[in-house]
């Protein structure tokens, strides 16, 4: 059931606003705010346990995380870098292991250091996943626009049309911001399209361009480090704490909630804790 709900919302009359979390507390805040699925981000896992991103260096924290935040009531997509693995069965067995856990739906990057993989081998390896874990919704992404590079807009066509044929449900294009580059992405790809919210830009602007998935990134994570340093040096100076800042028994509740959204009989969900 959770593959399909994650799935439907990409096919809904407006965009899936999808925040992404980094553990367990930032992901049960967003439940609890009401999100109607959430995602992690790389950064913010790789940052948190002192690691580089996009460095193959998380899998095992990506996957704790995936375990502890999939029991929150609504669809999680976990961003798997570039797989975690060397070969596209040793990435297909990491998938089916998310999806043991009830993950819905992962991202997996073409992204490699200041280049792209081998867009044929990538379209191999969605191939494989789809194969393996065929209701994983895989959110393909293409680091065109990312790495600022050369005729990025007919690079991302091209893979994106080619990971699409390959199986992918989905593709993220982060760094497409332009509305000519998310139109001709919306018309050329036939699958729903992901980008990065654009602070400033109504998502109602943004779904009228076509666009299916909103992520945020790293910004939650990034702005939380933000409020913590400021905080830290507000105090320091004698200014006042900011006003909304949660109390001490409204997050140690955060490792008891869950969104029931199985409670037979009613359309209410059931919020605990």
């Amino acid at each position: 059931m959770t593959f399909e709900r994650f799935r439907a919302l990409h096919h809904a009359d407006e965009p899936l606003l999808l925040p992404c979390a980094w553990d367990h507390a930032s992901a049960a805040a967003l439940a609890r705010a009401g999100f109607a699925a959430i995602g992690t981000t790389s950064l913010g896992v790789a940052a948190a346990a002192g690691k580089p991103d996009a460095g193959r260096a998380t899998r095992q924290e990506t996957l704790a995380l995936a375990r502890t935040i999939t029991g929150l009531g609504i669809p999680v997509t976990v961003d798997i870098e570039a797989g975690f693995g060397e070969t596209p069965g040793q990435v297909a067995d990491l998938v089916a292991q998310l999806a043991g856990l009830g993950v819905a739906g992962i991202n997996l990057e073409d992204g490699r250091g200041t280049g792209l993989a081998d867009a044929s081998a990538q379209a191999k390896l969605i191939a494989a996943v789809k194969r393996r874990v065929p209701r994983m919704f895989l959110n393909a992404r293409t680091d065109a626009f990312w790495l600022d590079l050369p005729d990025a807009r007919a690079l991302a066509l091209a893979r994106a049309r080619a990971y699409a044929e390959a199986g992918a449900d989905g593709v993220f294009v982060p760094g497409a911001s332009t509305e000519h580059d998310i139109e001709a992405l919306v018309a050329g790809t036939g699958v729903p399209l992901n980008v990065l919210v654009r602070p400033g830009v109504p998502v109602r602007r943004l779904a009228d361009l076509g666009v299916a998935r909103i992520s945020y990134g790293s910004l939650l994570f990034r702005a939380a480090l933000h409020a913590a340093v400021t905080t830290a040096l507000g105090v320091a100076d004698g200014e006042p704490v900011t006003a909304g800042v949660p109390s001490y028994e409204q997050v140690e509740a955060l490792h008891r909630y869950r969104l029931d959204v199985r409670r037979p009989g009613s359309g209410t969900p059931v919020q605990e804790a």
